[in-house]
């Protein structure tokens, strides 16, 4: 960043430069943070046809145990990859049904020796001995029960401290945290209540799952009312006395109406959540931090990538004012988010040289893209800032198509940019034609091949065309189901063959017209007429269209791109281009959500709330000043929405 800051600003203020020292900002992270939390995508079926409840991991995650009430028993599950959950082996199994009929959660002692199960057929926790450590096969009843009738009567979770000297339950009956002592580690025989309890029923009416940091500074529960799990803070490690809600909190709505059970890994930057659907679901939790060192200079300058807390460090002692300045960009966080997406204001009409744009095909590289419509002619187009459709300007250059198909509906160029592909339906058959440029990307060296493959037997009407980066699968989409093909030699459509795969799309809507992929190949991306919506799938096999579902996940362009006909993802997910061809014109999309940013309490705002994140393309300026040696800040939003 230059020694200097001007910009514009919405409210009324007047423009401003800063020339101050800049300051060195230092990137961190923490695990634990709900603000942050998102889903991986990976998931696994613990192959239990019946009803699992608890969940906790053997500490170096080479095993999952799961509390399961159908049969009364308490599940084990080998990880030939620890904490990978894809690497999941056959379970084995220990039955508690003489002592509870319906076991609820599991938990163990430090070194696996011990287990202890929760269940609400008595409103008790029983205790077992292992001969062989973290085998559950290998249990026997200690003839140790303890009672927690008194406190609830629905214990639904168990959570000791790492010495074993507290104990933890969660009841769904009274929607409490209840804490117990015990006068000799990990013996139940040696437990009572401390009457220290912390009430959860504000942010959830079903407690069932509970989990605590490894520090014990921070708790967390989970239940199928809100289907979120919620963050409490203790002030004292391990004394409920001293917890106070976070007001963080996340939900799992989108994976599962019905979380029963959480557990954190030790760091606690992955989360794993066990659902009524007997799927263990795996979430990263980790915040990521910006420290602002205020004895390097006055102003500093952030652009967060994800959400993050600000923190500061380092300020003058007490007595001494300082104070900083923040320059808050933001850039917007994640990608590939098409929920999320919003309008750049950003667009580019072709009409002056095509009138009727069928599709579009962009470099992965995002400088240039090639367009193919109702004049039967791929053109292409350069962008002076990678995409920015805003900076695109036509380069002149073109090849006639009509020879070969004189209704061309698609183009893709491939990776290396020395070939590109045209699919057509009108007079030359429902194809897909192949095209050499001599030159990388330079269509005043394109030829075509005299090399075609039909698609006639699977779809007279195709409308879209996708190829796999390494070029060995070819998709293509007709109104209403997309096709899978393979190409034995990468690249070369003379070698292809139908896959025996396809998808059926037209419950979303049976006008489908663009198709795009995830870099990865786990989502697809399909534009449809009808209702001027760019939907979202997910592929449980990355690259076989025959294991997409739809995500439930719609974006709406019609107040853009009416009759939306193409649209392509860039290389990282952050920007998504749709070509419409109501006005014939690309709009382009942020497809990442603003970063949420959360600030530290010592922060003390004018109103006591600290201010929204900045909109995605604005900079916000916020003051931060302390007179204490840095116990408290007095933070200050000095300018909202400056651009």
């Amino acid at each position: 960043m230059a020694n200097n800051k001007d910009f514009k600003v919405k409210n009324g203020i007047q423009p401003t430069a800063y020339h101050e020292g800049l300051g060195t900002v230092t990137s961190g992270s923490v695990g634990y943070g709900l603000t942050a939390a998102f889903y991986t995508g990976t998931r696994a079926d613990i192959n239990v046809s019946a009803v699992c409840e608890g969940i906790t991991f053997k500490p170096d995650g080479t095993k999952i145990f799961i509390a399961e009430i159908s049969s009364d028993s308490i599940y084990q599950y080998p990880l030939s990859t620890a904490w990978d959950i894809t690497t999941l082996g056959a379970s084995s199994g220990f039955s508690v049904a003489t002592e509870d009929s319906q076991p609820r959660g599991v938990e163990f002692n430090s070194n696996g020796t011990k287990m202890y199960v929760v269940g609400t057929a008595d409103s008790d926790i029983n205790q077992y001995s292992l001969s062989t450590a973290w085998d559950v096969t290998t249990a026997s009843f200690d003839s140790v029960t303890f009672s927690v009738a008194s406190q609830g009567t629905q214990p639904r979770a168990i959570k000791f401290k790492p010495d074993g000297t507290k104990m933890y339950i969660a009841d769904a009956d009274t929607d409490g945290v209840f804490q117990y002592s015990l006068s000799t580690a990990y013996d139940l025989s040696t437990a009572s209540y401390d009457s220290v309890s912390l009430d959860v029923s504000s942010q959830e009416a079903t407690v069932s799952g509970l989990d605590i940091s490894g520090d014990g500074t921070q708790l967390f529960i989970v239940g199928g009312v809100s289907d979120s799990i919620h963050k409490y803070n203790l002030s004292t490690a391990y004394d409920l006395s001293t917890a106070t809600y976070s007001n963080e909190s996340f939900s799992f709505s989108s994976e599962t109406a019905t979380p029963l059970d959480i557990f954190f890994f030790d760091d606690g930057d992955s989360l794993f959540m066990l659902a009524s659907d007997d799927f263990v679901y795996q979430y990263s939790t980790v915040l990521n931090t910006n420290t602002l060192d205020l004895s390097t200079g006055s102003v500093f300058e952030i652009t967060p990538t994800s959400d993050i807390q600000i923190n500061l460090s380092n300020p003058a002692s007490s007595g001494t004012v300082s104070q900083a300045t923040l320059l808050l960009d933001q850039a917007g966080a994640g990608s590939y988010d098409v929920e999320s997406a919003t309008y750049a204001n950003k667009s580019f009409s072709v009409a002056t040289e095509e009138s009727g744009p069928q599709a579009m095909h962009f470099k992965s590289d995002g400088t240039q893209f090639f367009l193919v419509g109702n004049t039967d002619t791929v053109r292409s187009y350069s962008l002076s800032t990678a995409w920015d459709i805003s900076t695109t300007s036509y380069d002149s250059k073109s090849i006639s198509v009509n020879a070969q198909n004189s209704i061309p509906l698609s183009v893709h160029v491939k990776s290396d940019g020395t070939k590109f592909y045209m699919l057509g339906t009108g007079t030359g058959g429902d194809a897909v034609y192949s095209y050499s440029m001599s030159t990388a990307y330079d269509l005043s060296t394109a030829s075509y091949d005299s090399v075609s493959f039909s698609v006639a037997t699977q779809t007279t009407s195709p409308q879209a065309m996708w190829f796999k980066p390494d070029g060995t699968t070819m998709y293509i989409a007709s109104s209403t189901v997309v096709y899978q093909y393979t190409l034995s030699t990468a690249w070369n459509i003379s070698t292809a063959s139908y896959a025996s795969k396809s998808f059926t799309t037209s419950t979303q809507d049976t006008n489908m017209d663009g198709l795009t992929f995830k870099s990865d190949g786990t989502k697809v991306y399909m534009t449809g007429v009808t209702n001027d919506n760019v939907y979202q799938y997910s592929l449980s096999t990355a690259w076989d269209i025959s294991t997409a579902s739809y995500d439930s996940i719609a974006l709406d362009t019609s107040s853009e791109s009416g009759d939306p006909r193409s649209l392509q993802l860039s290389s990282d997910g952050k920007v998504l281009m749709v070509l419409g061809t109501a006005n014939d014109t690309v709009y382009q999309y942020n497809a990442s959500a603003a970063a949420t940013i959360t600030y530290p309490s010592t922060l003390e705002w004018p109103s006591g709330t600290a201010p929204t994140s900045p909109a995605i393309g604005d900079t916000d300026v916020l003051t931060f000043t302390t007179s204490d040696g840095g116990t408290s800040y007095q933070a200050v939003q000095a300018i909202d929405g400056a651009s």
